[in-house]
């Protein structure tokens, strides 16, 4: 896979919206990759202490950092896969104390930042209560660090799950968005990332029956519109390509 490129041009005003409580939303600019427009969004989700668990973080802004400051305390800066990450040196240079996580990938790539752990398929002690946690595994393109918020009910992901609205790109780029499976309403996990698990559909049906045994209401996705009720549903049905022949 290749590396996102911010373009630096697309950063509007951010504000911070709450779909749940304790949990906001904060989305940013485009980054461009394979020439689509990506968005890019970060979850905030608040725990004990009013201490604030960053997930994917986006380009920092004065007034989204102002915002960010009114909600608690910056803890924990997470990157779940070793796309996300463009934004970390920003913010660990804006909250030098805040203890940043990243899956091996994302460590292994970014050798010019500190981590303070990586992530694995069990969530930190710090934020055990609140947030559940597992590797999806098994292919060689990419693993992705995913979360389940229990007190909203909501699954996080970042490239797992894909939507973008047909309205936002080109008859084009909307035509090969729809072949890569990313087109709302019927978004899934990108076709290149589904193709590298060709010899291990065992292994991501293993990960997938865990997130529907969450029994996930919402779903946060980095990139495209975001499921708001009846996730497991749309997750199901997302997936029917591991019990396809064809991917």
């Amino acid at each position: 896979m290749n590396t996102p490129r911010h373009d630096g041009h697309d950063m509007p005003p951010t504000a911070l919206y709450s779909p749940a409580p304790e949990l906001w939303i904060a989305d940013g600019g485009t980054v461009s990759f394979y020439s689509l427009p990506f968005p890019t969004r970060m979850v905030v989700i608040r725990l004990s202490d009013n201490r604030l668990w960053l997930h994917s973080p986006i380009a920092l802004s004065e007034p989204l950092r102002q915002q960010i400051d009114e909600l608690g305390d910056v803890t924990w800066l997470i990157a779940p896969n070793h796309l996300h990450h463009l934004f970390l040196d920003q913010w660990l240079e804006a909250y030098p104390h805040a203890r940043c996580f990243g899956t091996e990938q994302v460590i292994r790539k970014r050798h010019d930042l500190h981590f303070d752990g990586s992530l694995g398929n069990e969530p930190d002690l710090e934020w055990k209560q609140d947030i559940g946690q597992l590797l999806f595994t098994g292919s060689p393109l990419m693993t992705e660090a995913i979360f389940f918020h229990h007190a909203s009910h909501s699954l996080i992901v970042t490239d797992l799950i894909e939507n973008f609205p047909p309205q936002s790109l080109t008859p084009l780029k909307r035509f090969l968005a729809k072949k890569a499976g990313v087109v709302a309403p019927n978004g899934s996990m990108p076709l290149d990332w589904r193709l590298s698990f060709m010899f291990h559909k065992a292994e991501a049906h293993k990960h997938l029956q865990r997130i529907l045994d969450w029994q996930p209401e919402r779903l946060i996705m980095a990139h495209g519109e975001m499921v708001t009720s009846q996730a497991r549903m749309f997750l199901q049905r997302a997936f029917r390509w591991l019990n396809q022949g064809e991917h």
